[in-house]
């Protein structure tokens, strides 16, 4: 049985994270799946609270959190920050897809 790896973020994501000041104000980047998306299901990415039972990858002074039911879809992710012409925003290379849209945000497994 194969042991389930954490996510993992890059230095340049907490670097990020600090610049836009999100351990400042109390909040953390929350990484969540859920069903839907062109592709079954889809991430949701976006700066909330930590909470109980939350799989906390700390860096920098800055927080990343999985919920628990997200994790399993996460094993050895990872979460990463870049820019590009189209715009700037997290990402996440997940080897657990099996196929994914054009745009990241959505995947099947």
């Amino acid at each position: 049985m194969d042991l389930a790896l954490p996510p993992r973020v890059t230095p340049r994501a907490f670097e990020r994270l600090s610049e836009i000041g999100a351990a400042d104000q109390g909040k953390a980047l929350r990484v969540a799946v859920e069903g839907g998306g062109c592709s079954g299901f889809q991430y949701q990415i976006e700066l909330g609270e930590p909470e109980e039972g939350d799989l906390k990858l700390e860096g920098a002074g800055e927080t990343v959190v999985v919920d628990e039911v997200s994790l399993p879809f996460l094993s050895n992710a990872v979460i990463d920050f870049t820019e590009e012409l189209v715009g700037a925003r997290f990402t996440i290379d997940n080897p657990n897809a099996a196929s994914s849209c054009g745009c990241g945000v959505s995947f099947s497994m």
